[in-house]
């Protein structure tokens, strides 16, 4: 075969590979967007997407979307002793002082509540309930006992809830809710009130102005003393229940963070290969790291709730057993990685094991150890907050509390806006600590 003959037949042949290369691109452009199709459709089928749908209530969404940046005054009259009370978001602690109320309640005998828009509700004697709606009939009810008994048609509008032991009527301007053993009017108001002093504080209606300039509020108190005192311990909001929460949950993260570095940090050595000859000591070690950081800090929080009870001890110990395993293994991977010239450097000056260890192999795998102990510290922070809410510490367990109550979701965002602000600082801190201590890449 001669030259010519040889290069037309390596020609053919890379022509050849050249079309079963684009033959299998083109399959492969076809076949990955079908795959994907399929499962799109087998996710929309299997997680009963159009049962979802119809499920969904957007009105439940709006409500709790206002009740975050909101907050409602409640109106409420037993009717069976016919006594009214008056409460910021229902609680005991945001009640009126006795003698006062809203200025748009008024009336002794009958109490008329404006909620504004000619909305207007009447409590009269009698355990009956005037509600004048505009674009409505008068609605009137009645409590007997347990049921209730109104003039309202069989046929109500979609705002309107109605059966004969429960009503719930929806406005704009605010909502009201019947039973046999009460009556209680919703009134909406932007804002999160009593966010600084509660109704018994004497500054509660003062502003900033007059308590820094102003005459003395409190006879028995200097201003500032008394609006920083009564702002801390507001039994509403609970400030400072809140710092000690995060304090609590920076300190789960602080210690399960660092005290998986100190344990993980001398186990490495035996997981590395360079460091640790033995194959079975090895082996056991790295299967070791497997089981620790293969169960998720979520689980050993609950296993570890039963062993020594809640706390933020307990989610601390969490933290520390699953970074241990994550740990052991990016530290052995990085001893594995050192420069052996630097560690003979240090051999030729008759330096001992230990302290080959110490000068020749820690400064270099120091930047790799302490950035990764830094990115947990401030990925645990976030972390320390689920596991708060399991372990009964941290502000995480104040958010639970908080979306129980299913009333408090103003509360609900006040948490959550501190949560985001904690993570924001702690990844500042951790970003201006690499800085620091491992430098920064021009």
């Amino acid at each position: 075969m001669t030259a010519i003959d040889l290069g037309a037949t390596n020609l053919d042949a890379t022509k050849l590979n050249a079309d079963k290369l684009f033959q299998r691109k083109r399959m492969g452009a076809f076949a990955i967007p079908v795959v994907i199709a399929i499962y799109l459709v087998y996710i929309f089928f299997a997680f009963d997407v159009p049962g979802l749908a119809g499920r969904a209530n957007l009105n439940n969404a709006v409500t709790l979307a206002s009740d975050s940046w909101s907050y409602k005054v409640h109106v409420t009259r037993d009717n069976r002793s016919g006594d009214t009370s008056y409460a910021i978001e229902g609680s005991r602690k945001g009640a009126y002082p006795e003698g006062q109320r809203p200025d748009w309640v008024s009336g002794d005998e009958v109490i008329t509540i404006d909620l504004g828009a000619d909305h207007v509700v009447r409590y009269l004697p009698g355990a009956r309930t005037e509600i004048e709606i505009p674009g409505f009939q008068m609605i009137e009810v009645r409590a007997e006992g347990r049921s209730l008994v109104t003039n309202l048609p069989e046929d109500v509008p979609d705002w309107i809830s109605a059966s004969d032991r429960r009503i719930g009527i929806t406005t704009p301007e605010g909502r009201i809710t019947m039973t046999g053993a009460r009556t209680e009017v919703f009134n909406y108001f932007p804002g999160w009130e009593l966010f600084w002093f509660t109704l018994d504080s004497p500054y509660h209606g003062n502003g900033l102005a007059a308590i820094l300039f102003g005459d003395r509020i409190d006879p028995d108190r200097p201003n500032i003393t008394g609006a920083v005192s009564d702002w801390w311990n507001n039994a509403m909001w609970r400030h400072k229940d809140v710092a000690w929460a995060i304090g609590e949950t920076i300190l789960m993260a602080f210690l399960g963070t660092m005290g998986a570095a100190i344990i993980a940090l001398p186990l490495a050595f035996l997981a590395a290969r360079r460091f640790s000859p033995i194959m079975v000591l090895r082996a056991a070690t790295r299967r070791l790291f497997d089981f620790v950081r293969g169960v998720d800090a979520l689980i050993w929080t609950v296993v570890l709730a039963r062993a020594f009870g809640p706390g933020p001890l307990t989610g601390a110990l969490a933290i520390l057993i699953t970074d241990t395993g994550t740990f052991g293994k990016v530290f052995s991977e990085a001893l594995e990685n050192v420069d052996q010239k630097q560690i003979e450097g240090i051999s030729s000056t008759g330096a001992k094991p230990l302290q080959r260890y110490r000068f020749g192999v820690i400064p270099q795998v120091v930047p790799v150890l302490l950035s990764q102990i830094l990115y947990f510290l401030e990925s645990n922070t976030r972390s320390a907050t689920i596991i708060g809410a399991i372990t009964g510490g941290g502000i995480g367990l104040l958010l639970t509390q908080a979306i129980q109550t299913q009333n408090d979701w103003e509360q609900v965002a006040y948490y959550i806006v501190l949560i985001v602000l904690m993570v924001m600082v702690m990844d500042w801190l951790s970003a201006w600590l690499r800085g620091k201590l491992i430098g920064r890449s021009t």
